[in-house]
């Protein structure tokens, strides 16, 4: 069997190159579970086998080679040699072909960083933080006071004047931490980026002089990222969507947008043309712009450190200015479906929802709704986010007695429709009642009192201490979502059960 492909036998995947002689060929075997998690593959070769798998905090490469043996010509070591240095850049962590941007071409504003701006950014830093590769921290440069204070200021002026990111300060390592005991799966860590304490006081100096500029272009349908606004923003908004057209008796069709790695996926070269766009100081954006071209990162497992790499796409881990710049790269899609139609309420056309990248799109029938995916499918595309077909799904609410069939899809591949979907950790219903949600809610909050009822029937712990431990671990979980709930008076004699 020739060339590389996936074959599946049973459960698994084998994806395979060589030819026909029995003499070269190489393989690799992929379990169900990983086959999902394929990203593609590449023959360079019968003796070199590129295969990417999608993971987290990073996707991984595995080169699968045949070697010469020591009885092969020297001609045949040179090739493999020459063939194995091809697949490498293909291997490159987060790799982008990026265009490079003399931001300061014709924008040479940018007022010295004060004292007062470095005072603020220190105030407002985390204690108790890892240190970067720099090893200095910021309780060190609290300790030195107003010396401290005037030495960083210096520095970070003299990287703010001149443009040059020093190595250290551009460097993160990354750590994966499991979200519980033994995790060993890549979707059961979260990962953290070390980086210089150093870093963090310039960019959120950096951040507070541009923010001012990017926040007004960010559209009130964006909840993620903004203050005063979170997740019950999000829900309670589409809630009262959903009751204000079941009450007209119209259906509202919904289409939930899953992202394939969304940060991961941002382009920095689409980053400072957007923020270019603003006319933001060209040594403020000169310093955004170094600070993306010039890092590198490393991961590091069980106290052993990989080897730095390039970082040539996603938004900087850990960076205070990463949630405004993704605010503002999504932003830029929603734009092209602004003047689309959705649900009216109040005069205004409200066509989607968002918290970061957790989109869903609103529409009144099934043709506007896929009018609405498209635009979004075609112009994510086009900087670079992935929507994943599997699991971006589709529900129709509707007070008809028969659930109404909705056929919608994306680059030809059929979405799946819901009758009950988990939008923001709250269950939203075809038939646009909260039943389901708050059935759901009792229950959660049943067995965490359950898990906790040896703390909170203790008679040794004080009554005090009991009731502060009920307010931090059992109410929030009952309560979430409860500010757009449709309450009837079954469900008000179930919660005070």
């Amino acid at each position: 069997m020739e060339g590389s492909r996936p074959h599946s036998i049973r459960k698994i995947s084998i994806i395979f190159s060589g030819g026909s002689d029995h003499e070269r060929g190489v393989g690799v075997i992929l379990d169900q579970k990983v086959s999902k998690a394929l990203n593609g593959y590449r023959q360079i070769s019968d003796r070199v086998l590129l295969v990417k798998i999608a993971g987290k905090p990073m996707d991984i490469n595995i080169i699968q080679v045949y070697a010469p043996t020591s009885a092969s010509s020297n001609e045949d070591l040179e090739k493999f040699y020459e063939e194995l240095e091809q697949a490498k850049p293909n291997c490159e962590l987060f790799d982008e072909d990026r265009k490079d941007h003399d931001v300061m071409k014709r924008n040479f504003a940018g007022l010295p960083i004060l004292e007062d701006e470095v005072r603020s950014a220190i105030r407002k830093m985390k204690t108790g933080k890892a240190t970067g590769p720099d090893g200095v921290s910021i309780e060190l440069i609290e300790a030195l006071e107003d010396y401290g204070t005037e030495k960083v200021t210096a520095l970070l002026n003299n990287i703010y004047e001149t443009g040059n990111i020093p190595v250290d300060i551009s460097k993160s390592t990354f750590i994966a931490l499991p979200k519980k005991p033994g995790a060993v799966e890549c979707e059961h860590h979260r990962t953290i980026s070390l980086m210089s304490h150093i870093t963090k006081i310039l960019l959120r100096v950096i951040m507070m002089r541009v923010r001012n500029k990017i926040r007004p272009e960010i559209a009130a349908e964006q909840c993620g990222f903004v203050e005063g606004k979170g997740t019950t923003n999000a829900v309670f908004t589409l809630r009262v969507l959903i009751e204000r057209a079941l009450e007209v008796q119209k259906d509202v069709y919904l289409c939930f947008i899953d992202y394939s790695k969304a940060f991961d996926r941002v382009r920095h070269d689409e980053i400072i043309k957007e923020l270019t766009h603003l006319h933001i100081d060209g040594k403020d954006l000169r310093i955004i712009k170094n600070m993306y071209w010039e890092q590198t990162a490393a991961m590091r497992v069980e106290g052993e450190v990989s080897s730095f790499q390039k970082i040539k796409r996603v938004v900087r881990q850990g960076c205070v200015l990463s949630p405004d710049i993704f605010s503002l790269y999504s932003e830029v899609i929603m734009r092209h479906i602004e003047d689309y139609p959705g649900i009216k309420v109040g005069g205004h056309n409200i066509n989607n929802l968002r918290y970061a990248d957790d989109t869903v799109l609103i529409a009144e029938n099934e043709s506007d709704l896929q009018k609405l995916l498209d635009v979004v499918y075609s112009e994510s595309q086009k900087k670079g986010l992935e929507l994943n077909s599997k699991n971006t799904e589709v529900m129709v609410i509707s007070r008809k007695a028969n659930s109404l069939p909705v056929n919608l899809t994306v680059n030809k591949n059929k979405l799946t429709q819901r009758e009950n979907f988990k939008y923001l950790g709250t269950l939203i219903s075809s038939d646009g009642i909260s039943d389901t949600e708050i059935q759901a809610r009792i229950a959660q909050a049943k067995t965490t009192f359950q898990k906790m009822k040896s703390i909170l029937t203790n008679l040794y712990v004080s009554i005090q201490t009991r009731k502060r431990v009920l307010e931090c671990y059992i109410e929030p979980i009952l309560m979430y979502g409860s500010e757009a709930w449709i309450i009837t008076n079954k469900f008000k004699r179930s919660l005070k059960q």
